[in-house]
C-alpha cells in the first residue's frame, strides 16, 4: 500500500515522494502470534494496529509441546492486546508473576525476546519514489547541485528526522535554508502526517526544487495523506 502511495504522490506532483512507514512508537499491539518452528524453537510475531510486523526467534526447551505454545499465545494476547508499545515493556515483569505455574519456565525463557520485540523495534524506514523527477529541475531551481540531495535521500536518516516532525492533517513547508541540514538547503520539503485526526502514525511528503507549484503540491500531499489514513482506519 505504501509503495502504491509513493508512486501516486510522485505522479501527482512530479517531484520526489517520500512516505514513512508507520512508527512503532506510536502503535499499539494488535496481536502476538507464537509459532513453533522446530522442536526447540519458537517464533514471536508482533502485529501492530498500524499493520507493522516484527518477528524474533527464541530457543526453548525441547519438551515444549503444542498445548503449551497455544497457552502461551493466549496468555500474551490477554496481557498485551491493545496496549501501546510505549507501555508494553513495563508489563513483561508482571507477566512472569501472573503466569500459571506450569508456564512460568516457558514465559521466563521468552521474556527477554518478548521485551526486545516490544521495546527495541527496528528503525523506521522510508519508501521513496520519483527520484528521476530531480533531473527535470535545473541547478537554479535547486539553488545548487542535486548531488548532496540525492545522498541525503539515499541515507534516509536526515529526511526521516524532518518528515517525522509532522501532525496529522497539518501541511508543513520548508523552503531552501529553512531546512536545517546542509544537503537540503537547496530544495523544498512539503510534508504532512497521516493517520487519524488526533494521532499521526507517520509522515509523507515531497522533495523538490524551491521553484515549485506550492498550492497544487500542498493540496496533493494533503489528499494523499487523507487517503492513506482512511485505508489504515479500514484495515
Amino acid at each position: 500500500m505504501l509503495g502504491r502511495t509513493v508512486r501516486l504522490l510522485a505522479q501527482l506532483t512530479r517531484q520526489v515522494a517520500v512516505v514513512q512507514y508507520p512508527t512503532l512508537s506510536r502503535s499499539a499491539v494488535r496481536h502476538l502470534e507464537v509459532v513453533q518452528v522446530g522442536a526447540a524453537r519458537l517464533m514471536l510475531v508482533l502485529i501492530t494496529d498500524t499493520g507493522r510486523v516484527e518477528q524474533r526467534v527464541v530457543d526453548v526447551p525441547v519438551d515444549t509441546d503444542a498445548g503449551a505454545v497455544a497457552e502461551l499465545r493466549t496468555l500474551l494476547n490477554s496481557a498485551f492486546s491493545g496496549v501501546k508499545l510505549t507501555e508494553a515493556g513495563d508489563k513483561v515483569p508482571d507477566l512472569l508473576e501472573t503466569a500459571p505455574q506450569h508456564l512460568r519456565g516457558l514465559v521466563a525463557t521468552v521474556s527477554s525476546t518478548l521485551l526486545e520485540t516490544l521495546v527495541e523495534p527496528s528503525e523506521d524506514r522510508l519508501v521513496i519514489g520519483g527520484t528521476a523527477n530531480l533531473a527535470r529541475g535545473s541547478a537554479l531551481d535547486f539553488q545548487g547541485t542535486v548531488s548532496p540531495l540525492l545522498e541525503a535521500l539515499e541515507e534516509q536518516v536526515v529526511v526521516l528526522r524532518l518528515i517525522s516532525e509532522v501532525d496529522a492533517g497539518t501541511v508543513l513547508v520548508r523552503i531552501g535554508e529553512e531546512n536545517a541540514h546542509e544537503a537540503l538547503t537547496g530544495a523544498s520539503l512539503v510534508t504532512v502526517g497521516y493517520g487519524s485526526p488526533d494521532r499521526a502514525l507517520g509522515g509523507l511528503g515531497i522533495v523538490g526544487p524551491t521553484r515549485m507549484d506550492y498550492p497544487t503540491n500542498m493540496a496533493a500531499v494533503r489528499a494523499v495523506a487523507r487517503y492513506v489514513g482512511q485505508i489504515l482506519a479500514e484495515s
